[in-house]
């Protein structure tokens, strides 16, 4: 019960059309659908605009949205590429057939449905010009947004989304925090994560993300292969019975030295591998190999004491 509804409009009858949106849009389904290991994760509905024969008008996507947002699924993502307008009275979505702008879908009605909704988390994406308005009450301070629902748009509400090389560039970013980029160390990509990722990769002079929120945790969108296996990274509290230990090393962990000892070289290519991924440190070295070779030690780092407490706490 995973639901996903997917709009690209590039086609407008009235005002100037666009290049990317239906790209974008076909984009975000295919990392959607299915996890990296060929898993199935959202049922999508895909409704793209490429020509007059195709347009999607306003009437068309308030039902496609009352639809995704009528059950109780785990998750119901909507997601919209296209253009968007602002006003005193409001922001839009604007659909095929709008001449003015004011005559788009309205963000405030997008958000009544999405905040009526019985799914258990709500997620809306939005990929066009003054997005960031959305969740915006007039004469109140702040946003409403029901429990279990997220807003993650490509820009503030001031502020233009930008394309290139035939794609959004937030879309880009989204869909590589998808692909991956915004995975923690069990594969697992929150809405969170992606905001994260996505924040990063633009500048303070560039277009700004907008991230709102109110759920209790951050769900799952998308699970990957994990940078370390789950087994290894279990290992972390065996090598480490307290979080600040100093794991002590010699040349015998070291498998090309003159004495390497088995089992020593098995917990040492353990560590390697936690070292791989920053959650352990060589001490007083650059490099783990010369750590063991010069009998010092390693370490976990900050990251590593955090997942030493996810473990110890049974949250992985």
């Amino acid at each position: 019960m995973r639901k996903a509804l997917i709009i690209g409009i590039d086609f407008y009858s009235e005002v100037n059309s666009l290049h990317g949106c239906v790209n974008d849009a076909y984009s975000v389904k295919s990392v959607l659908d299915r996890n990296s290991d060929g898993t199935i994760n959202f049922s999508s509905k895909l409704c793209v605009a490429t020509n007059e024969d195709s347009e999607i008008e306003r009437k068309e996507l308030k039902e496609l949205t009352i639809e995704l947002f009528k059950d109780d699924s785990d998750i119901a993502l909507f997601y919209f590429s296209g253009h968007g307008f602002i006003e005193n009275s409001g922001g839009f979505l604007i659909t095929s057939e709008c001449k003015y702008g004011d005559d788009g879908f309205p963000l405030s009605e997008l958000l009544n449905i999405a905040n009526e909704s019985k799914a258990k988390n709500k997620i809306i994406i939005l990929d066009c010009c003054h997005s960031g308005f959305i969740g915006k009450i007039k004469g109140v301070e702040g946003s409403i947004l029901s429990e279990g629902l997220t807003i993650l748009t490509a820009s503030s509400e001031t502020q233009y989304a930008i394309e290139e090389y035939g794609s959004g560039v937030f879309t880009s970013l989204l869909v590589d925090a998808l692909n991956g980029s915004a995975s923690n160390l069990v594969g697992e990509i929150t809405p969170g994560s992606v905001y994260a990722h996505i924040d990063q990769s633009l500048g303070p002079w560039e277009q700004r993300p907008i991230f709102k929120t109110n759920v209790k945790s951050f769900v799952s969108m998308r699970k990957v292969q994990p940078p370390i296996a789950l087994s290894d990274l279990k290992e972390i509290t065996e090598l480490f019975n307290n979080k600040a230990d100093i794991f002590r090393l010699d040349p015998s962990f070291e498998p090309t030295s003159e004495n390497p000892v088995e089992k020593n070289t098995e917990r040492f290519a353990i560590l390697q591998k936690l070292n791989r991924v920053n959650l352990v440190v060589p001490v007083d070295e650059d490099h783990m190999y010369y750590a063991a070779m010069n009998s010092t030690a390693c370490k976990l780092t900050i990251l590593g004491e955090h997942y030493w407490n996810l473990i110890i706490k049974e949250r992985i």
